[in-house]
């Protein structure tokens, strides 16, 4: 497919730049076994990672009572400042994607709702920290993804119009929030998408089966 003139990229960072789902989900197992709660799957839990910590705990526990919940959700995310990055990698083929958009002096950067506290040591230990133009986590403004005011930030930091920027994600949060924008939005097929999940009905510009689909795409359109 072709993409309008596209002179910015930002990222959602848990199942569309990186493969964060292997921290995550270790986390949560090692604060299910401080509560002696028998740790659960990679592959259950995969589908969760996009939505945050407490969707994880949903997830495992879905009939759990509130209270304790809460608590394997605080021992997740104590575990997970410890581990965040140890099992993470960039997803197969962004980097290839990121080296275009650096020779082609393309601004890009990420946009996420998990916290700065997460977001900055990750993206440091991923060594992207000194090649992104923005850095949005879910504090850096008054509000999370579906609001706007997150990307319009990160529109500014990468100091391109919305209209003229692609954003990729892999959860309808992630569209509602770049339509709202007024940003080119694409669906990360590759991410964490559930199967009742149902990505032809977000208000997507496209869907992209691999971050090399995107770099076909993007190619193309500056043919």
């Amino acid at each position: 497919m072709s993409l309008a003139p596209v002179n910015g990229v930002l990222f959602d960072l848990d199942g569309t730049l990186a493969d964060t789902a292997p921290d995550l989900v270790q986390a949560l197992n090692l604060s299910l076994t401080d509560a002696g709660i028998a740790p659960t799957s990679l592959a259950c839990m995969r589908s969760a990672a996009s939505h945050g910590s407490f969707a994880l705990v949903n997830a495992a526990l879905p009939d759990a009572s509130e209270p304790l919940r809460r608590q394997i959700q605080q021992g997740l995310l104590s575990h997970y400042q410890q581990i965040n990055g140890e099992r993470c990698q960039l997803f197969n083929g962004i980097n290839s994607l990121l080296d275009w958009l650096d020779l082609q002096k393309i601004p890009y950067g990420v946009i996420t709702n998990k916290p700065a506290r997460f977001t900055r040591p990750l993206l440091q230990r991923l060594k992207l920290t000194p090649r992104l133009s923005a850095m949005i986590s879910g504090d850096s403004t008054c509000y999370a993804k579906p609001h706007p005011a997150p990307m319009l930030l990160g529109a500014q930091q990468l100091h391109c119009a919305p209209e003229h920027i692609l954003y990729l994600g892999d959860a309808e949060r992630d569209l509602l929030a770049a339509e709202a924008a007024g940003m080119l939005g694409a669906v990360a097929l590759w991410g964490y998408l559930a199967s009742t999940d149902t990505p032809q009905h977000w208000p997507a510009l496209a869907q992209f089966t691999s971050p090399l689909a995107v770099l076909e795409a993007l190619m193309a359109a500056r043919a």
